[in-house]
């Protein structure tokens, strides 16, 4: 049985990387996973895809770039007013 945690974390927060090769860079949630306690921040944390051509949707082959997860723990809310990362208190 899988355990969900409740997380702070809400699509369209701003928050501040703290960890990792995107370390002090911010952005905004674009999506939440709370079973894998994962968040996606726009145009963070890049990884190249690979994928082959699909002839029934017309789509070519290529590198694509997307944004991959970041554990939740990595993010820190950011503050609007002093534009340092806190902590979100319920």
């Amino acid at each position: 049985m899988e355990t969900v945690t409740k997380m702070k974390l809400k699509k369209g927060d701003q928050v501040l990387i703290i960890a990792g090769k995107e370390k002090g860079k911010t952005g905004t949630i674009t999506k939440v996973s709370p079973t894998t306690n994962r968040v996606v921040v726009a145009g963070l944390n890049m990884i190249k895809k690979a994928t082959k051509p699909d002839p029934q949707s017309g789509e070519g082959g290529g590198i694509l770039e997307k944004e991959a997860p970041i554990h939740a723990s990595n993010v820190m809310f950011l503050d609007p007013k002093t534009g340092k990362g806190s902590r979100k208190r319920i």
